[in-house]
């Protein structure tokens, strides 16, 4: 049985910005607090008379959604596109930190990352309980993503130096890091989506 969520990043098969990957991090600082911005950040502000907190609306709907699914059986249509094109914004944010486009994020368009994910027929293909105990299902995930995540940094570290020198991000590296995200939005979509109960599979492919 597929697992209704599928991920791919197109692999750049042309010579890579330069000066792009040497700034990255200073470049992607706008998009970052934009992504900041529309997943629920609170900054509160204390003075001798009176705090105050100001709130930023959005965040992927994981309580109320849960809510929902236990006590309705229903998830809104409107709130799964916006948890999935959240989720496909941030996606495309990770991929141009670590190095696997040069272009820009964009907002709205897919450019080169590709995520899609089934809607489900809540009453058929989801357990209304499931919610309340599948984050503590996927803590082995939690842990290997962690472990892996180790790993991650050193891939992208090596692929740095290798866009710099040659412009060209190795596509043995670019496998690992397009297998890692696929893994974490499969846990994702099971833990924080909530679009299925098929427990997802421990492997990048």
């Amino acid at each position: 049985m597929q697992f209704p969520l599928t991920f791919s990043v197109d692999y750049p098969d042309r010579p890579l910005s330069r000066l792009s990957t040497l700034l990255r991090i200073f470049y992607a600082i706008p998009i970052l607090i934009v992504l900041g911005l529309i997943s629920g950040s609170t900054y509160e502000t204390a003075t001798d008379d009176a705090s105050f907190a100001i709130g930023t609306a959005g965040g992927i709907l994981v309580g109320a959604t849960a809510l929902m699914i236990i006590f309705r059986q229903k998830y809104p249509r409107w709130w799964f596109d916006f948890n999935v094109e959240l989720t496909r914004f941030s996606t495309r944010v990770f991929a141009y930190l670590l190095l696997m486009d040069d272009r820009y994020p964009s907002t709205d368009e897919a450019q080169a990352v590709h995520l899609d994910v089934v809607y489900p027929d809540v009453p058929n293909d989801l357990n209304r309980y499931a919610p309340l105990w599948k984050w503590f299902l996927a803590i082995p995930h939690y842990i290997v993503l962690g472990l892996l995540a180790i790993a991650l940094f050193f891939v992208v570290v090596f692929a740095w130096f290798a866009i710099l020198f040659t412009g060209r991000y190795p596509r043995s590296l670019f496998e690992f890091v397009e297998g890692y995200l696929r893994w974490a939005n499969r846990v994702g979509a099971y833990t924080a989506l909530l679009v299925t109960d098929q427990y997802p599979p421990f492997g990048m492919r």
